[in-house]
């Protein structure tokens, strides 16, 4: 035979080989693993059932809100989820915001501003999503929500400062100042009566601010919030099952009194469904939210 012919027939049978090796063999030598004991459940995807009916996994997060979206008063709440509208394994990943995020988009009409999100006409910063979640959270739990550099209407304590600027960038003589979270016709007045002698003005959607220097306001809330880091914001991944012990018993109060027990029950069962650090020192102690809840369920049920 020619000699394209031979290497056009060794390409194909190497194809074949191959095909049989990667395309069949290994998928099958992998599936067959996972019949292992302790390894099936987790190849599986962990699945959790209760009461004789699949109700989510170990290893994906949920919500437990209503209908509406409120929450559900009477379990344990998760921390928030930025994959999709919410702990779609679809579309896992993080907000990618970072700290310096802190200036919103205004939208064009206030009391639409939740559909403008949606279309991405307006946007809350990082900054502004913290503080709303972390002033949400105080109003369900019945805590304070402050935390440094938030507003007490929940947005981002941010000012715009205009005016002459030294030859390091600081503005010497401010001539005005904006609030640039805090939207005309949504506060009657700026959470800064003045700043440096200067009035503080709420913002305009379309105003031009550019000129002016971004400054951030810490405020008077402490440097530990009663409200935890984890209970404001999304993990990486947007789909942890998990949160801290610490956002775990900011809610034992609300559900013993939801479900009628003892407060100490429910701290009693934050503390058996502790699970440690990975090895012992990977990570930081945790409590995945399902398990706990269905363990609620089954020592406290909920009776309307």
């Amino acid at each position: 035979m020619p000699i394209w012919v031979r290497r056009h027939l060794a390409a194909l049978r190497l194809l074949l080989v191959l095909t049989v090796i990667v395309g069949i063999g290994y998928p099958l030598a992998v599936w067959a693993v996972t019949f292992l004991p302790g390894l099936h459940g987790r190849a599986e995807g962990s699945m959790v059932e209760a009461g004789g009916h699949t109700i989510g996994s170990r290893l994906i997060g949920q919500p437990f809100t209503a209908a509406g979206g409120g929450a559900l008063r009477q379990y344990f709440q998760s921390r928030p989820s930025a994959a999709g509208s919410g702990y779609d394994p679809m579309a896992s990943g993080g907000s990618n915001l970072g700290p310096e995020d802190i200036v919103d988009t205004l939208p064009r009409n206030p009391a639409d501003k939740a559909a403008e999100i949606r279309a991405r006409t307006a946007r809350d910063s990082l900054l502004t999503q913290v503080c709303s979640r972390s002033r949400a959270v105080g109003a369900l739990e019945g805590v304070s929500g402050a935390r440094p550099f938030c507003t007490p209407g929940g947005v981002g304590a941010v000012l715009s400062v205009i005016g002459p600027r030294d030859r390091f960038g600081k503005v010497t003589d401010p001539v005005r100042v904006v609030s640039r979270n805090e939207q005309c016709g949504v506060v009657a007045r700026p959470f800064l009566a003045t700043y440096e002698g200067v009035t503080v003005e709420c913002a305009r959607r379309g105003e031009n601010y550019s000129p002016g220097v971004i400054v951030a306001v810490r405020g008077g809330a402490p440097a530990r919030p009663m409200v935890p880091a984890d209970a404001v914001t999304a993990s990486g991944s947007g789909l942890d099952p998990h949160i801290s012990p610490e956002f775990a018993r900011l809610q034992a109060s609300r559900i013993a009194r939801t479900r009628g027990v003892p407060e100490r029950k429910v701290r009693q069962l934050i503390d058996d469904s502790e699970e440690g650090r990975a090895l012992g020192f990977l990570g930081a102690p945790r409590v995945n939210v399902l398990l706990l809840n269905i363990e609620l369920d089954a020592r406290y049920p909920f009776r309307e």
